[in-house]
């Protein structure tokens, strides 16, 4: 009997993921959702994943991409492919909301990143852009640094300033992972 498929939603950007194939359901090696994008969505900083390799697939709407320092639109049928240590940001530009499959190889903890943020998010524990305060954002980056890393500052800087802020966030109750309630 198959599984129903996990869906989670970011009350703050307004993000959907459907989770299609996990890290659970394939031993790891891959994270496969269908994830809506809204109307005119914010742009996301610049970031790389140190090592997963990234695959999109336009399903419906257009996907403003920024990589290799230039802006590309992706149109329905259209694929990208994002090696690891790429830097990137995609958002919709569009009047539309935009759905993309997305698959993340290997999936390593990216399924439970997204629920992180989404529940903190959900929970009002992020700023109007759905970005959690410095002590919160230092036990999760930290936490999840080999799925996600900021392009700026320096990946050092950031170890440095998350490693430093960390044990002062934890002492305040703030907890790496959360989950979607």
């Amino acid at each position: 009997m198959s599984q129903p498929i996990k869906s989670i939603r970011n009350s703050i950007t307004g993000h959907e993921f459907k989770f299609l194939r996990t890290a659970q359901d394939s031993g790891g090696e891959i994270l496969e959702m269908e994830v809506t994008y809204p109307i005119n969505s914010k742009r996301p900083p610049m970031h790389y994943h140190p090592s997963q390799r990234e695959h999109f697939q336009v399903l419906s709407g257009e996907m403003t991409v920024l990589i290799d320092g230039r802006i590309r639109t992706l149109k329905p049928g259209d694929n990208l492919d994002v090696p690891p240590n790429q830097r990137h940001a995609m958002w919709n530009d569009g009047e539309r909301p935009t759905v993309m499959r997305w698959t993340v190889t290997p999936a390593l903890h990216t399924e439970q990143l997204f629920e992180t943020l989404a529940a903190l998010a959900n929970t009002g524990q992020t700023n109007k852009d759905g970005t959690p305060n410095l002590l919160q954002a230092s036990r999760t980056m930290l936490h999840f640094s080999k799925e996600f890393r900021l392009s700026k500052p320096p990946f050092i800087v950031q170890q440095l300033v998350f490693r430093l802020l960390s044990p002062i966030a934890r002492l305040l109750g703030y907890r790496a992972v959360h989950a979607q309630g």
